[in-house]
Formats: structure tokens, C-alpha cells, sequence
């Protein structure tokens, strides 16, 4: 909704003030020719003057109301020719407010007043020359150029009206990768967080527990923590300085991706889940999207198998395939699956998996215990 009376109306210098002035120039100096010509029945006076610059006055408030300036400025029309006044360029005002209804859309009530003020015209005609009949010629030609003006009207109208949908389609892309960028955003987050938050926990509570009997051991645990914390706002200030755009210079740290297994797996023995790899297949380079993801994949798994499991062991099988990437993360726990109180973390990761075209699967593996399977396509990123 509007809330500038000014914008409901103002559509710039040129459009508002300078044609309106042009059309009652052209309007009044054509009209004094047409006067010296015999054109009319009566003498151009001030009321006729005042009616000729009425219809181009009324063009700077078009914007307005279309439809109601368009019948005015048609009115002002029938108004001066009906009085006699001399016949010289005075319906260019009522072009232009036709143009201006048909272009922004007011079809239906433009076409019907066109039709009201021609019908208007040509009695007007008929009464300033009772002896000239029916003047169908003339008729012929007005409807000829007002159907002309018209089309060019309405191909404009046509024309803008795509360029706003391409503008409202370009928009929306824009929303739509925003909201995917967002959405990323909030993945890593969970998956950052709730991987460096537990070994936290857990590490604290170790430190807590071997305090007084094992201070050495309860200073490891400290240390684990320190390193943890450290590498949580490292991976965060990365994470959000996407949203704060302030990052001029390239990242100096690591991005996420399979060349920091090693760490992660190191992080998850440190936290009390011992942890095995074994990779099969031709390593190779992936796309930074799958290798991201298959980072992620495999942190929200252990971390989920470490906080839920129980006492358990997991073990983490990387299989490079021609099309991608298959990875299994199981453990032997025995504590509930997945993400009891539905958490984020195995949507996360089937949102992940997907996003990139490929498919995550979760649930209790044979024997027992958790298992996740997933597989990335290589160019799940151009899809």
C-alpha cells in the first residue's frame, strides 16, 4: 500500500511535467492556426483557451487514476467541440490518456470510454455541420489511427509486463538462493556445534571426574578442551563471516572436507569413541560441495554415535565409485538411534545427501548398533 500521496500520482519530471506542458503547447498554438484556417463556428476566447489547456493539465495526475483522467480529459474534449471552438490538434491530450489507461492495464474501461468519446466526436461533427450527412470517410480514418494507437499501446503494455516478470523471476531466484545459502549456513552450524559442544561435555566432565585421583589426566582432558573451543570459533567465525560479509582477504583455514578426517577422527578418539577408517577405491578429488558434505556427513554421524551409543566402537568405510562417493558409518552401541526427541541431525544429513542429488539412509544395522549409509554424486553440485 502507498503511503506517499505524491508517489500515487508522480511518475518523474518528464512523464509528469514536461509532456503534459509539450501537449498543451502543441494543443494551444495548433488550435490558433486552425482558428486563422476557419475551423470553427465560434472565436477562440478564454473559456475556449481554459478548455484547451484543461485536458493537458489533467495528464499530470493520470498516474492517479487512469481511467477517471481518460473519461475527464474526453469530456473536456466533447465540452470544446460541442461549443464550436475551432477543430485543430485537440484530442492529442486524449491520446496520450488513452495510451496511459491501455499501457497500465485499465483495458476494459479504456476501450469503453474510447468508444463513448469517439461516438461523441462524430455527433459533435454531425451537429457543427447539419448539412454535411454522416461523415463516414472521415470516421473511417479516426478509427483507423485510434486502432493504430492502440495496438502500439498495447505493445507496450505487452513489453513491460514481461520485463516486470523477468525482474519478479530474477527476484525470486535471488530469494531462493538466499534461502539456500541460509539454509547451508544453518546445517554447518548444527553440525560445527553440536560436534565441538559435546566434546566439551564430554571432556569436562572428565576433567571433573579425574580432578583429585589423576590430575594429569584431568589436564589432558583441559587441553582437549582448549583445542576444541579454539577450533569451534575458528570454524564459526568462517561460517558466519559469510553472513556478515566482512572477509576482503581468502580464508587462511582449512575448509571443511575429507582432508581433515584425520583430525575429526583424532577429535572423536579423544572424546572416549574409539573410531576406525578404511578407504576403498582410487582417492580423488571431489567437488568442494560433495567433499563438504561428506565431511558433515561423517561428523553428525560419530557425533551422534558418540552422544547416543553408549559405550560402542564405530568404524567409517569411504568408497570411491565412478559416479561419487559411497560412505558407512556404523557403531555397536546400544543406546537409542538416530536423534531421540527429533533432533536436526539426520534430517540435516538426508537434506545434505539430497541437495547434492544423491540419498542418505539411517537406521539399526544388522547385529546391532546404528548404521549410516549415504552416496554423493560427483557432480551432484551441477544439478
Amino acid at each position: 500500500m502507498r503511503t506517499d500521496v505524491r508517489a500515487s500520482w508522480w511518475g518523474g519530471v518528464l512523464p509528469t511535467v514536461v509532456l503534459p506542458v509539450v501537449v498543451g503547447l502543441v494543443t494551444l498554438v495548433g488550435t490558433g492556426f486552425a482558428e486563422q484556417a476557419g475551423t470553427g463556428l465560434r472565436p477562440l476566447d478564454l473559456l475556449g483557451r481554459v478548455l484547451l489547456l484543461a485536458g493537458p493539465a489533467a495528464l499530470v495526475v493520470r498516474r492517479w487514476n487512469p481511467p477517471v483522467v481518460f473519461a475527464g480529459v474526453g469530456a473536456v474534449l466533447l465540452g470544446y467541440l460541442a461549443a464550436g471552438y475551432p477543430f485543430g490538434p485537440v484530442p492529442l491530450a486524449t491520446f496520450v490518456a488513452l495510451g496511459s489507461t491501455v499501457a497500465r492495464g485499465h483495458r476494459r474501461p479504456g476501450y469503453a470510454i474510447a468508444a463513448v468519446v469517439f461516438a461523441g466526436v462524430v455527433v459533435a461533427h454531425v451537429l457543427r455541420h447539419p448539412g454535411s450527412g454522416f461523415p463516414l470517410a472521415g470516421a473511417s480514418a479516426w478509427l483507423a489511427w485510434v486502432a493504430a494507437y492502440v495496438t502500439a499501446a498495447e505493445l507496450w503494455r505487452a513489453r513491460r509486463d514481461r520485463r516486470e516478470q523477468a525482474r519478479a523471476a530474477a527476484d525470486e531466484a535471488e530469494r531462493r538462493r538466499g534461502s539456500e545459502e541460509r539454509l547451508r549456513i544453518a546445517r554447518d552450524l548444527h553440525d560445527v556445534l553440536g560436534h565441538h559442544v559435546s566434546l566439551i561435555n564430554v571432556q569436562a566432565g572428565v576433567a571433573l571426574y579425574l580432578m583429585d585421583d589423576d590430575p594429569e589426566q584431568a589436564r589432558s582432558a583441559l587441553t582437549a578442551i582448549k583445542q576444541s573451543s579454539r577450533d569451534l570459533l575458528r570454524e564459526m567465525r568462517s561460517t558466519l563471516g559469510v553472513l556478515r560479509g566482512v572477509d576482503e582477504d581468502p580464508p587462511r583455514d582449512a575448509v571443511a572436507g575429507l582432508a581433515r578426517v584425520d583430525d575429526l577422527l583424532e577429535a572423536t578418539r579423544a572424546a572416549g569413541l574409539p573410531v576406525t577408517v578404511q578407504i576403498d577405491g582410487e582417492p580423488r578429488a571431489l567437488p568442494p560441495s560433495v567433499d563438504t558434505a561428506a565431511y558433515r556427513i561423517m561428523q553428525e554421524a560419530l557425533t551422534n554415535a558418540r552422544k547416543h551409543a553408549g559405550p560402542a566402537r564405530a568404524s567409517v568405510l569411504l568408497t570411491y565409485t565412478e559416479d561419487g562417493l559411497d560412505m558407512r558409518i556404523d557403531d555397536d552401541g546400544t543406546g537409542p538411534a538416530g536423534d531421540p526427541g527429533g533432533g536436526n541431525g539426520l534430517p540435516g544429513m538426508r537434506e545434505r545427501a539430497a541437495a547434492l542429488g544423491g540419498t542418505l539412509t539411517a537406521g539399526p544395522r544388522p547385529g546391532g548398533g546404528f548404521r549410516v549409509d549415504a552416496h554423493l554424486l560427483a557432480n551432484g553440485a551441477d544439478r
